[in-house]
């Protein structure tokens, strides 16, 4: 598909627009038959979408294995963003006080808890969005407790992620915080909080909230045997409508000038927050990678699932990137990402000559 492209003001005269425009298209052409040719040297397996923004203009925009532009993309884990989103939102609105609000305190309809005490107690919702609770969960860690894999057979999910046991010797460092370990089920339970403070559900809280001020129309969000919404993972949603909650990101939590999601959220959720391993930081359900291009190191916080999606935000490039992938448990899927953006997407973006 070829995007549609807009000249800027500063160009002097028309034949300085249309040089522009023409450069853009040739850069076009030039990205889609490069993406295409590795994808066919099976480089990225089961790429499905890349779209690329610039100046919240669209510069690229490509659907491969037989997608299109009205495909609902699952992006797995990337859906957890969408989940801090709506904290934010609730946040801002007075239904959650604030991040230091006791988590399980929005759950007492769910008492009693096994395991409870003062550690499962003094779990804030905080330590949800960072990935730092004393909830025993892994999902890197096959025999963890509260690895997501023991949840899916369950009937109430909730049930069972309020019932895991916490960590033994549980500890947090001078800023407050616990070790960092992957967990899906805390999610869920923020999900679930953040449905008891709005009073309705999850999923509609985000429709009214996020989706209907961005104008995304169709999505499908999976859920639990007894109907608990997934605020977790599997949400679907076309990859133009990923550009669009990138792009509100970029631009402070507005969308066509109105503030969607708080200002002060969108800046918290793109901040460290934790180290999640050598390469990666963590903020409020983002991950945050240097990339390395021929032309320099550029910084993204990004959105991130399994089989290879990354819906990257690049501050200093006032550009975002959404990379859809299919490609599910399996090794290596997102540094072949990685690898897409650094060989093939930044490079357009940012190493123009002149």
């Amino acid at each position: 598909m070829i995007p549609s492209f807009r000249c800027r003001r500063a160009l002097p005269v028309r034949i300085a627009c249309v040089s522009a425009l023409a450069a853009s298209t040739v850069q076009a052409a030039s990205l889609d038959r490069a993406l295409r040719d590795a994808e066919g040297k099976g480089e990225f397996p089961k790429l499905t979408s890349v779209l690329a923004l610039e100046d919240r203009k669209t510069t690229y925009e490509g659907y491969f294995g037989g997608t299109d532009a009205e495909t609902l993309q699952d992006t797995r884990s990337a859906t957890k963003s969408i989940t801090s989103l709506a904290a934010g939102i609730a946040v801002a609105e007075g239904k959650i006080r604030s991040v230091s609000s006791p988590a399980f305190a929005f759950l007492a309809d769910l008492k009693p808890f096994a395991h409870d005490g003062e550690t499962k107690s003094a779990i804030t919702v905080e330590d949800l969005l960072t990935m730092s609770s004393a909830l025993d969960c892994d999902d890197n860690d096959e025999q963890s407790p509260g690895n997501e894999e023991n949840m899916y057979p369950k009937q109430v999910w909730t049930r069972w992620a309020v019932d895991l046991p916490v960590k033994a010797n549980y500890m947090r460092d001078a800023a407050g915080r616990g070790p960092f370990a992957y967990c899906t089920a805390g999610v869920l339970l923020l999900g679930q909080i953040i449905q008891r403070a709005a009073g309705m559900r999850i999923d509609r809280y985000v429709e009214e909230r996020l989706f209907k001020p961005l104008g995304i129309a169709r999505w499908q969000w999976p859920t639990s045997p007894s109907g608990e919404v997934m605020t977790g993972g599997g949400l679907s949603l076309r990859s133009r409508d990923l550009a669009a909650v990138a792009q509100m990101l970029l631009d402070g939590g507005k969308w066509q000038g109105k503030q969607v999601v708080p200002e002060s959220w969108a800046n918290a959720a793109l901040a460290v927050h934790r180290k999640a391993n050598g390469s990666q930081d963590y903020g409020y359900l983002f991950w945050r990678r240097d990339y390395r291009t021929r032309c320099g190191r550029f910084s993204g916080w990004y959105m991130a699932g399994n089989g290879g999606n990354a819906i990257a935000i690049f501050k200093d490039l006032d550009a975002a990137v959404v990379v859809t992938r299919a490609n599910y448990n399996t090794k290596g899927m997102h540094q072949q990402t990685v690898r897409l953006l650094e060989e093939h997407v930044l490079p357009d973006l940012a190493c123009r000559p002149g």
